[in-house]
C-alpha cells in the first residue's frame, strides 16, 4: 500500500516528495514507513522496483482472451505495454531530473532485471500470438520481440508522429505500404 501510494507522488514530485506527504495519501502515520522502510531512500528505490517490474504488464497480458481476434489481442497488448512504459518512464525520470542518484539502498531494487524483464514480456507476448503460429512469416519468438520493440520505440516518438493503437498495430501488421507489397 505505502508504494502503490507513493509512485503517483514520485510521478508528481520526483525525489523531493516527502514521507509526510505519502503518509498523508496513504492514511497512516509517518512513523508507519519507518517501521516498513529504513529511510526514503530505500522507500524510492523499492518504488523505483516496482515500477520497473514486468509483474503487472505480464499478469495484464495474460489475461487477454487468446480467442479473440488477433488484431484485437494485439491493441489490448500494446495498450497494456504502453501503459507499462509509460509508468517506468514516468518514475525512473522523475526520479532522475529530480536529482535522485539511487541513494544509499542500490540493493533494495529487486525484481527481475532489463533483460529478464524483457524475456518476460516478450514471452507473455509468445503466448498471446501462438494461436497464429501457422499465418507468421517468422517464430512466433521473433514476432514478439519485433512487437515489442516497436512499442518501445514508438513510446520515443514526438506527438505528431505518434500513431494510434490501432494504427501502431494495422501498420505491424499489415505494413507500411498501400494496396499490399510491391
Amino acid at each position: 500500500m505505502i508504494i502503490q501510494t507513493t509512485i503517483p507522488l514520485i510521478a508528481e514530485y520526483g525525489a523531493a516528495v516527502t514521507t509526510a506527504k505519502v503518509a498523508r495519501a496513504a492514511g497512516i502515520g509517518e512513523g508507519t514507513i519507518f517501521r516498513v522502510f529504513a529511510d526514503k531512500d530505500e522507500l524510492l528505490q523499492a518504488c523505483l522496483a516496482e515500477a520497473l517490474s514486468p509483474e503487472h504488464a505480464v499478469r495484464e497480458l495474460d489475461a487477454i482472451e487468446v480467442s479473440q481476434p488477433l488484431p484485437d489481442r494485439l491493441v489490448e497488448a500494446a495498450q497494456a505495454l504502453q501503459a507499462h512504459l509509460s509508468r517506468m518512464g514516468a518514475i525512473a525520470g522523475s526520479l532522475h531530473t529530480s536529482g535522485h542518484r539511487g541513494g544509499k539502498h542500490p540493493g533494495t531494487v529487486r525484481g527481475a532485471g532489463r533483460e529478464e524483464s524483457a524475456t518476460r514480456i516478450r514471452a507473455a507476448l509468445v503466448d498471446l500470438l501462438e494461436p497464429d503460429k501457422a499465418a507468421w512469416r517468422r517464430p512466433p519468438e521473433q514476432i514478439a520481440a519485433l512487437f515489442f520493440g516497436l512499442l518501445f520505440t514508438h513510446a520515443h516518438l514526438e506527438d505528431e508522429l505518434a500513431l494510434s493503437t490501432q494504427e501502431l498495430v494495422e501498420v505491424f501488421l499489415h505494413g507500411a505500404l498501400a494496396g499490399g507489397t510491391t
